[in-house]
């Protein structure tokens, strides 16, 4: 007789043969959502059933949080994974490690070949991205006139700035037609210029409810809207072509009023904040300008303004009289500089020659500066010290020689 299995081999032996079962990895299975259950640690549990049997299912954190939806009981889903054992509980059940609706595969492959497109296009850059005015005084509202998303708008709206415009352009947000009517409603109010921001949604829904903010037209129009657009559709987990397109995306429609006009009481708040901050900066400014002049006042330039005057008058005096021993002594040093460039001129002058004896002889009124040039009986001109005389050349040449 074999040795009896204990509880926990027994589910580690059928647990192995599960997992290297072929047919039980990649699997798609269809049901119908019950028992959800979202815990604390992030982690879905929840059952998969038809009208013949259910199936336990577990949906880890780090799978759940890349889908675009919260399932729900009664939601209708493809789920994608594996199926194992749960060792501890001997519990068979699905690891859903990817999930959409059942019906829905063709409108998510469609959606995700849109975005592909255009996203290729340039229509979701960050450089065409316009920013939000900070105090809009029209906002234009582009969703349902009937639809709860409308009023809550309105409602946070009037709350954060009453004296803001609303433009309300009602359209059909959901149905054949409605992108249509929602492209068609973001060109009229660009084409009017009849508001300084637009706000394009709607509340909640299913893929189904939203898709009309999924279609090309309705993305084509929010991207070349020359008026900034926030894209509202649906709820945070929502998640549509429109908010691409958009320049700011934001969760629900009430977060969209939020954003698209500043909270006008906690501008005011602030304002005052700074009118007293600024009356205190000027008193303190004023107190310290006062303790100023009245230390200047008390100096004494402006308590014996005289004593300036002498100061001066003295400082003057002085630089007369260094100005004037200045000029002294240049006069004497210039004047006997002169003194001696007087008697070296003297010496040199030929008047001064003549004083000690000499004569300069001319003949025809050119000098005469050997006997050479002189003839018998010439006619010569004697330049005596205080005067001229004539005299006649009368030696024989052969003495002159």
């Amino acid at each position: 007789m074999l040795a009896p299995l204990t509880v926990s081999q027994l589910n580690k032996y059928v647990k192995f043969l599960l997992e290297e079962s072929d047919g039980l990895r990649g699997l798609a299975v269809a049901g119908e959502i019950s028992n959800f259950k979202a815990h604390y640690s992030g982690h879905w549990y929840f059952t998969l059933k038809d009208d013949k049997a259910a199936l336990p299912a577990v949906m880890f954190r780090e799978a759940n949080r890349r889908l675009g939806f919260v399932p729900h009981d009664g939601m209708r889903v493809v789920v994608f994974g594996r199926a194992s054992l749960y060792e501890r509980d001997g519990k068979f059940q699905v690891y859903a490690e990817d999930m959409q609706p059942d019906g829905l595969g063709a409108l998510y492959l469609a959606f995700e070949q849109l975005k592909e497109r255009l996203a290729a296009e340039g229509l979701f850059d960050d450089e065409r991205k316009r920013p939000i005015p900070v105090f809009p005084q029209r906002v234009g509202i582009i969703t349902s006139g009937t639809g709860a998303a409308l009023q809550d708008m309105l409602q946070v709206l009037g709350r954060r700035c009453s004296a803001c415009e609303v433009v309300l352009c009602p359209v059909q947000v959901q149905g054949a037609g409605a992108a249509k009517q929602i492209a068609q409603a973001v060109e009229l109010l660009n084409a009017r210029e009849a508001a300084d921001v637009l706000i394009v949604g709607r509340g909640g829904g299913s893929l189904e409810d939203l898709w009309a903010f999924n279609e090309e037209p309705v993305a084509r129009a929010v991207a070349s809207s020359r008026i900034p657009v926030i894209s509202a559709v649906g709820h945070e987990t929502d998640v549509t072509i429109c908010d691409f397109a958009a320049d700011l995306r934001a969760p629900t429609p009430s977060a969209a009023a939020e954003l698209a006009v500043p909270d006008m009481s906690e501008i005011a708040a602030g304002l005052q904040g700074l009118h007293e901050r600024m009356g205190y900066a000027m008193q303190a400014n004023l107190q310290q300008r006062r303790a100023q002049l009245s230390s200047l006042l008390g100096r004494r330039v402006l308590t014996r303004p005289q004593e300036l005057v002498y100061s001066a008058q003295q400082r003057l005096d002085s630089a007369t009289q260094r100005m004037h021993s200045a000029m002294t002594e240049r006069t004497l040093r210039e004047r006997a500089k002169f003194t001696r460039l007087a008697a070296s001129l003297h010496a040199l002058s030929p008047l001064a020659v003549l004083a000690r004896g000499y004569a300069i002889a001319r003949k025809d009124d050119v000098p005469v500066a050997s006997v050479k040039a002189l003839e018998l009986g010439d006619m010569l001109e004697l330049q005596l010290y205080d005067g001229v005389c004539g005299v006649l050349v009368c030696a024989p040449r052969a003495q002159r020689d």
